[in-house]
């Protein structure tokens, strides 16, 4: 097929999101304006590379960009750094905006690890509408936990500290638990509803304690143990924090240990 007509604009993406990386250190420092409008400028310009990518990678396939480890570490960047732009205007939120292009950065840097081959011809198994439904769905809530983790580190490196400009911990607290409420249901519904009908229609039973399967119903466990010490019980503080911090570390677990334990997603995501 030749050059992947997608690349240009793949590393495009990427030098973006690292440039807005390093001037989002500086504006920690320096708090300029002017920095941060820097930083708004190389976010807004690799997010706009990031889509062109996957829309030519989409047209080019016949398909959504769904399949393989390098598609959804593609997609998982672009809807991390749509999840922090989200953020951008929220008043006393602007150290946590800034730093969106860096887990995006992360993320693409992951994807450039792995097969970047257009694939046309798709297994049986990933023809399916439903694995885009599980797919989009879940890297929509990988995304909010994302967001929700990089707030629980903050409030935890903040806390009992000050540090200048850091966000006010009960806004950062606040910002974990609504992404974390974002998070929840589009996981419970993409990951796990929507993989379970999928998983059906392809191996022909909805659950098989596949690796992936299990280590994403730990997810959910780890996240429905967190809004329900947060909403339920009433808690906050370094105790929640925590918690968001292990459930998105076993969420990436759950992204990339295909590779390390095998099973039936292992072809794929």
């Amino acid at each position: 097929m030749g050059p992947n007509p997608d690349m240009m604009y793949f590393w495009l993406a990427l030098w973006c999101y690292l440039g807005a990386t390093v001037a989002a250190c500086i504006y920690a420092g320096v708090r300029r304006p002017a920095v941060r409008g820097v930083v708004f400028a190389l976010t807004l310009v690799g997010f706009l590379a990031n889509t062109v990518a996957l829309v030519i990678r989409s047209i080019a396939s016949g398909h959504p960009p769904v399949t393989g480890l390098f598609e959804y570490m593609t997609l998982f960047a672009w809807a991390i750094v749509l999840g922090f732009l989200l953020l951008w205007r929220r008043k006393g939120l602007d150290l946590i905006a800034v730093f969106g292009a860096t887990a995006g950065a992360f993320a693409l840097a992951m994807a450039s690890l792995f097969p970047s081959e257009i694939n046309q011809q798709l297994i049986p198994a990933l023809q399916s509408y439903w694995l885009w439904i599980h797919v989009s769905l879940a890297v929509l809530a990988e995304a909010a936990f994302t967001v929700a983790f990089v707030a629980s580190v903050m409030y935890l490196i903040g806390q009992g500290r000050d540090f200048r400009g850091m966000p006010d911990g009960r806004k950062l607290d606040t910002v974990t638990y609504r992404a974390i409420g974002v998070g929840f249901p589009l996981f419970t519904i993409g990951a796990l509803f929507a993989g379970a009908i999928w998983a059906q229609k392809a191996w022909g039973s909805p659950w098989s304690w596949d690796p992936k399967e299990t280590t994403s119903l730990i997810v959910w466990f780890i996240y429905a143990i967190y809004l329900h010490a947060r909403f339920v019980r009433g808690w906050s503080g370094s105790g929640v924090a925590w918690l968001s911090v292990l459930g998105y570390a076993m969420t990436i677990f759950t992204i990339l240990g295909s590779k390390i334990l095998g099973g039936l997603h292992s072809y794929g995501v």
